[in-house]
């Protein structure tokens, strides 16, 4: 099966939500929710992600997740994951009760396919302007490992680069990590997009991408980095690509801010 087929696969049975002024979303990608242990490498950034969680929850934003919010290559279990990140999940139970929340499987978390809970693609259509309407999905599936081999990449990254990371030696086959890799994968998924003429926003590759005329690729960025999350939010028919970093004030007192990487961008 080809990148363009995978992908429109992805959204042949996809969940559709309504997209208007009045919609309020925060896309969020590539969490890599471990269990606590040095390779945990959301563990760094959690007070960020669980400060812009409470900003979203609280005004009103509907939550989705753009896939590998779990780190299920590296770790087993799931239940180990949401013990050590019980605040998560009890956070996803607030935004759940009001019907905001929406979660897409990775390749890193994809055997939460068989979870009702998860899906592979959301689309976000715009009634009044279909051709503003976003395709949301990981992004794995422009990756042959990632999405067709991923029992054979599982394994290569739990049992060969996951110790050897602990060294000092990156993945050369992530997208997140490989230069070359990240480059043709991006290539692909933006091919995919114009081809379709669909505006198509991912996260896997972690880097984060909106351009000011919206075009027709998009990238949350992850909530790995090492001092930040990026992630998109989309309010009053525009979208802005955000950061979540730590600052210090003039009388020393840390804080969480929220500063604009890009836009808002007219959307609607």
């Amino acid at each position: 099966m080809s990148i363009s087929n995978r992908l429109d696969r992805a959204f042949a049975q996809a969940p559709v939500l309504p997209l208007n002024k009045c919609s309020k979303y925060a896309l969020v990608s590539d969490c890599h929710r471990g269990v606590g242990t040095s390779s945990d490498n959301f563990l760094k950034n959690q007070h960020l992600y669980f400060a812009a969680m409470e900003h979203y929850y609280r005004n009103g934003f509907t939550y989705i997740e753009l896939g590998d919010g779990e780190e299920l290559w590296e770790n087993r279990c799931m239940h180990n994951i949401t013990d050590i990140h019980s605040d998560v999940y009890e956070m996803f139970e607030k935004f759940e009760r009001r019907s905001r929340l929406y979660l897409i499987y990775g390749n890193h978390n994809i055997v939460m396919k068989k979870s009702p809970a998860y899906q592979e693609g959301i689309i976000l259509y715009a009634k009044e302007k279909p051709e503003r309407s976003l395709y949301l999905t990981h992004g794995h599936q422009a990756s042959l490992l990632n999405s067709v081999f991923w029992p054979l990449a599982r394994f290569l990254v739990r049992y060969v680069w996951s110790p050897l990371e602990n060294m000092g030696v990156l993945d050369p086959t992530s997208a997140a990590k490989n230069y070359a890799v990240k480059e043709k994968c991006e290539g692909s998924l933006e091919h995919w997009a114009a081809d379709r003429r669909h505006i198509l926003i991912t996260g896997h590759t972690h880097r984060p991408v909106l351009s000011e005329d919206i075009g027709y690729y998009c990238n949350t960025g992850s909530c790995v980095h090492p001092r930040c999350i990026t992630c998109i939010e989309i309010e009053c028919g525009k979208m802005t690509l955000v950061k979540w970093s730590m600052n210090a004030r003039p009388d020393s007192i840390l804080y969480v801010e929220r500063e604009v990487i890009s836009g808002p961008a007219e959307l609607l």
